[in-house]
């Protein structure tokens, strides 16, 4: 046996075994923790966390499973690298031209919802980037449908609404969108871009929100709106702009969530963690405290 082939095959032969072995233990893990179940201990309010804050640290569809088990919570908005991992779409969407192809894509997302749902975890909306076409854009409703989604987050902006709403009316299902310190919805009078469509909703972000507008409450946009609210973005923030741990900030958190709870409105309310992670926590850490924020909050 050729000495360089006889250790190739000894390190892939490692390398397989080594994989199959996390993956083992990934799925031992997911088991686990689903068998415990993510429970209702938000009160009756759907809290759950939107993948982005996992950025850097976990981008694979088991891993962020995992993470959501161990916060206990049982919906997420999903970013676009686990459904790019687990389904195998592909960066540029509008390069996915034959029906071969797109069935594929839509089979494994299809596996994706089946894996977390049996978990107890609901997807309830996703975001990965609309392509050019047309084509491209049916497919994002598309795998909004296979993943079991209420609807597509985007950010705010009427022109990307006049385009997308079309599509969210063929297919059913909402478009949510996102807004930052700016162009956040407008409290004074009727908000424009929501008569673009029925379809049209808010991806509320109050921390967002609150820092934009230098320390107003988001309570009376979510008294206003939330017949037309898909979800909200939660986090803590200074009126100055500053994104810090729970409860550090000036956001009402655990006012907007305790309104939640009276009004039995059924919008999710979503984690998003951008502050800073503290020397030696993770993600993963963080993301467990922010879930116990809430649920003290809602106890």
């Amino acid at each position: 046996m050729d000495v360089r082939n006889g250790l190739f095959e000894s390190m892939s032969r490692r390398s397989f075994l080594g994989a199959a072995s996390a993956a083992f233990a990934a799925s031992r893990e997911i088991s686990a923790l689903a068998a415990a179940g993510p429970g209702d201990g938000f009160g009756g309010v759907r809290v759950g966390c939107n993948t982005y804050s996992y950025r850097g640290e976990i981008g694979d569809a088991r891993g962020t499973l995992q993470a959501l088990l161990k916060a206990g919570l049982a919906e997420v908005e999903m970013k676009e690298g686990p459904i790019r991992e687990f389904t195998g779409l592909p960066a540029d969407v509008d390069s996915v031209n034959s029906d071969e192809t797109r069935e594929a894509i839509l089979k494994k997302c299809a596996e994706f919802r089946e894996l977390y749902n049996d978990a107890g975890v609901n997807i309830h909306v996703h975001k990965i980037p609309f392509g050019k076409t047309d084509a491209a854009i049916d497919l994002a409703f598309e795998i909004a449908r296979a993943l079991g989604c209420e609807g597509i987050t985007l950010e705010r902006s009427e022109e990307t609404a006049l385009r997308l709403a079309p599509f969210a009316e063929k297919h059913g299902l909402k478009l949510g969108l996102h807004n930052h310190t700016t162009n956040y919805p407008i409290l004074d009078r009727p908000d424009p871009i929501l008569d673009v469509s029925p379809n049209v909703y808010l991806n509320f972000d109050v921390g967002h929100y609150f820092a934009g507008t230098k320390g107003k409450s988001p309570i009376p946009v979510l008294e206003k709106y939330h017949d037309r609210i898909i979800s909200l973005h939660l986090k803590d923030r200074t009126a100055d702009g500053g994104n810090l741990p729970w409860g550090r900030g000036k956001t009402p958190i655990k006012e907007v969530l305790r309104l939640m709870k009276q009004e039995k409105w059924t919008f999710p309310a979503d984690i998003e963690l951008e502050y800073k992670i503290p020397e030696g926590s993770t993600a993963v850490a963080e993301v467990v405290r922010c879930a116990e924020y809430c649920r003290e909050a809602l106890a």
